[in-house]
């Protein structure tokens, strides 16, 4: 057992004999409980290395393959027997990971159980697979009629130039339907390995019960060898692949994404270090309660406040600020990239920030969705749980800061633009 310093959460591990790790942090204070089931395998394993061997998939299987491992063999409904037990299930697929959860006050054992069960028995047929591309296909339909999606998708596309990430995570209608189930079995058994997943479990549970139900349940399980996994690396240059792009679409207020391309190759930090420091720097910028926020909505060029993301794409992170605007839009959109190409902060700022944000891993540990969530994500980013996330903000510094600015370019950058249509 480890304790997450200064969170009063208690965290215990233990990883099984067929590769699996598991990590339970007990609660007993909620009347709750929650448990993902993550494999390390996302929309950007599309090309991949088994024991040096090169294997190209089609675009969106990672989501597809999601969507499939609800399809039980004896025809039940995984959404109906959490249901009847009180509880929430439910499956997301992101660049880098795929998750199974399920949350609910009742039943736990018994769920985690049929968790375990339905995704360690996938079952795809040349019949479900062909009947799930159409379901898919509406879905990939329904996202580009979405401004919001359709914003971040282009912006992606247009940012990136060989990195997978460039792509949705649900493919294309192309690449859906070349799909096959032979795909699906070769994915699923490469990435599937619980040597390459990891369960979380929070909320009101007995530590002891939880390892021996998921002990019991892995001890049945017969396994070839984990095959060893490459990921294969990608050459992206600096630029963009597209400066400037307008989509005319059905909405009324236009809207606005930018995305700032940063190589941080350069940088004598960590990966996660920097990604704190640049959320840091951007949020004091633009972020809700940043002077220029205040300024833009008091003077009318935003409708609300900026929202803003930082995705990782191996030597560069993407910093991606969007809004909405009733005012001059090219105006609003060259006071943003000058506010932000000036990542320069004074000292006294960003200690205000590292307060505030100790503040909110406070709020994070009593919260067993988050505290899950931010679990799960340390051990995708780090490697394995941060024990001390309140000492590590501490411990940044200005100086950071400095390093970071020093040896970054704002210069490469991409504007998306959805605009009502005429």
């Amino acid at each position: 057992m480890k304790e997450i310093k200064g969170l009063d959460c208690k965290v215990y591990h233990e990883k099984l004999d067929n590769g699996l790790n598991v990590y339970v942090v007990p609660n007993n204070t909620v009347n709750n409980t929650y448990a993902t089931y993550t494999t390390l395998y996302g929309g950007r394993d599309n090309e991949f290395y088994i024991n040096d061997k090169l294997v190209s998939v089609p675009m969106g299987i990672a989501h597809f393959l999601e969507h499939k491992m609800f399809e039980m063999k004896d025809g039940s409904d995984v959404f109906n027997f959490f249901s009847e037990r009180g509880s929430n299930c439910n499956a997301n697929t992101t660049g880098t990971r795929t998750c199974y959860l399920f949350s609910g006050p009742n039943s736990f054992y018994e769920n985690l159980e049929y968790l375990l069960k339905y995704v360690e028995e996938p079952y795809f047929t040349d019949k479900n697979v062909e009947k799930e591309k159409g379901i898919i296909g509406q879905e990939i339909m329904m996202y580009k009629d979405n401004p919001y999606s359709r914003m971040y998708d282009e912006i992606m596309y247009n940012t990136l130039i060989n990195h997978p990430l460039k792509y949705p995570t649900i493919g294309t209608i192309e690449s859906v339907n070349s799909i096959t189930k032979e795909n699906l079995y070769d994915c699923y058994n490469t990435f599937y390995h619980p040597s390459n997943m990891f369960i979380v479990v929070t909320g009101n549970v007995d530590v002891s019960k939880t390892f021996d139900t998921i002990k019991k349940h892995e001890e049945k399980r017969v396994l070839e060898k984990a095959p060893v996994i490459r990921r294969k690396e990608f050459n992206e240059p600096d630029k963009v692949f597209k400066k400037n792009v307008d989509i005319k679409m059905d909405v009324t207020i236009p809207k606005a994404a930018i995305a700032f391309k940063i190589n941080v190759k350069n940088i004598n930090m960590k990966d996660t270090d920097i990604y704190t420091c640049l959320l840091n720097m951007v949020d004091l910028k633009v972020g809700p309660t940043s002077l220029f926020t205040e300024k833009m909505k008091q003077e009318g060029f935003i409708t609300d406040t900026f929202d803003t993301s930082i995705i990782k794409c191996d030597d560069h992170f993407i910093v991606v600020i969007d809004f909405e605007t009733t005012s001059d839009i090219d105006v609003v959109i060259e006071k943003v990239i000058n506010e932000v190409k000036d990542l320069s902060v004074n000292k006294k700022d960003f200690e205000r920030r590292k307060k505030v944000a100790i503040s909110g891993l406070l709020f994070v540990s009593d919260n067993i969705y988050k505290l899950n969530d931010k679990i799960m994500s340390d051990i995708i980013n780090r490697g394995s749980i941060n024990y001390n996330p309140i000492e590590d903000i501490k411990n940044y510094d200005i100086k950071n800061v400095d390093e970071i600015i020093k040896n970054i370019n704002m210069d490469n950058y991409s504007i998306i633009k959805i605009l009502p249509k005429a």
